[in-house]
């Protein structure tokens, strides 16, 4: 029955994760598409969405979990998380909210009509900026477990 209660958490963070992603991406190409003064930033979303997500994780990485409940000096964790609810939130939730599919594609894309600049720099925002998020996320929730211990 584990695996059943694995899934299913993985399940529920996926949909959330997937309908999150959607409505970003729905609420901002609906606004571009109002604005052509904003055309320039189409696709900048996903950016966005993949630096969010991967400080989502480095926080959720940051947490103790239940097999590290003790801090050192015997007194409980205050910010635990479960290994359903990490799957949960980091599977599910970060694995179908971010979007490394899509930034591959908008790369091509963007390599395809001849935007050189536009694509290194979409690339180097992805990437700096999701591997800082997730650095950012990871330390800072690592350091307030260990202040509420």
């Amino acid at each position: 029955m584990v695996v059943i209660g694995d899934a299913a958490s993985i399940g529920v963070g996926a949909v959330a994760g997937a309908l999150f992603r959607y409505q970003i991406g729905h609420i901002f190409t609906r606004r571009i598409s109002n604005d052509p003064r904003l055309s320039y930033l189409a696709g900048w979303h996903t950016a966005g969405i993949n630096i969010c997500g991967s400080f989502i994780l480095g926080a959720i990485a940051g947490l103790p979990s239940d097999a590290t409940s003790t801090a050192r000096d015997g007194r409980a964790n205050t910010f635990i998380l479960s290994p359903r609810v990490r799957l949960l939130a980091g599977v599910g939730f970060c694995g179908s909210f971010t979007t490394f599919s899509t930034f591959s594609v908008d790369i091509v894309n963007m390599l395809s009509r001849g935007e050189m600049s536009r694509a290194f720099s979409y690339m180097a925002v992805n990437n700096l900026g999701a591997i800082l998020a997730a650095f950012a996320g990871l330390t800072t929730m690592g350091s307030m477990a260990k202040k509420f211990r």
